[in-house]
């Protein structure tokens, strides 16, 4: 099978501007990928490459750097769910998805499986420009260097191989338990509320009044800390969760 194309993004980087990102849109509908394209160029000067099949769409995402990938979830060869599975064995680039079908279910699945935020066809430009935007910022927050593990106590992440243990045990993590534990070591010591930890793993339409923090918060904390003598994951009453030593 012929791959696409991958663009020369060091070159429409430099075109674009300082500011410019890699996106890649994986949607198979000719006229709507175009449309995204031709949007995130002439709105950001984001530089956009486009695959219309989902297995293409992987193999581009594994061995091209993006900053942020739109995904449909009606694919032809693979699925977007299939995709999104695949991606995030080794990949933490945040994912858009997009859908035909407003199923609650649907949203929900693609969510666990570790996609950052989803918009619901028919969407207004506007709309979809606002959640990258919000993406690309907290994706640029939360990246950290790949190449060096992060650490506190007897606890540790190798984001290389995206593995955590503790006093010399593996900790078998989910890609959102993943997600969460990487953003509380790089900022561990600091308290973050619920509403940041919202918005920075799930999307920023997520409703604060929702339990799916303290629900991914006490999950984390069943394998982070309970075996172990030693507490690593407070709650802070009335204001959010730390990663510290007390």
């Amino acid at each position: 099978m012929a791959m696409p194309m991958a663009s020369t993004g060091t070159t429409r980087r430099a075109a674009a501007g300082l500011d410019a990102m890699r996106v890649l849109v994986v949607e198979d509908e000719a006229k709507q990928a175009e449309y995204l394209r031709r949007g995130l160029v002439e709105s950001g000067g984001h530089a956009v490459d486009v695959a219309a099949r989902g297995d293409d769409g992987l193999h581009l995402a594994m061995v091209e750097d993006y900053d942020l990938i739109v995904l449909d979830v009606m694919l032809p060869g693979l699925d977007g769910f299939g995709v999104l599975a695949a991606l995030r064995q080794t990949s933490e680039t945040p994912v858009l998805m997009l859908t035909a079908r407003d199923r609650v279910e649907d949203r929900v699945r693609g969510l666990r499986m570790g996609a950052d935020d989803y918009l619901v066809k028919p969407f207004a430009f506007s709309e979809f420009l606002a959640r990258v935007q919000a993406l690309l910022r907290r994706g640029g927050a939360r990246r950290f260097d790949h190449r060096q593990p992060l650490q506190l106590a007897d606890l540790e992440l190798d984001p290389m191989r995206r593995r955590a243990h503790r006093a010399g045990q593996q900790i078998p993590l989910t890609a959102q338990e993943y997600s969460l534990l990487a953003l509380l070591l790089q900022r561990q010591g600091e308290v973050l509320s619920r509403n940041e930890l919202s918005e920075q793993l799930w999307g920023v339409n997520f409703d604060s009044d929702t339990n799916v923090v303290d629900v991914a918060i006490r999950r984390l904390r069943l394998k982070l800390d309970h075996p172990f003598d030693e507490k690593l994951l407070h709650t802070v009453r009335g204001m959010g969760y730390v990663l510290e030593r007390r």
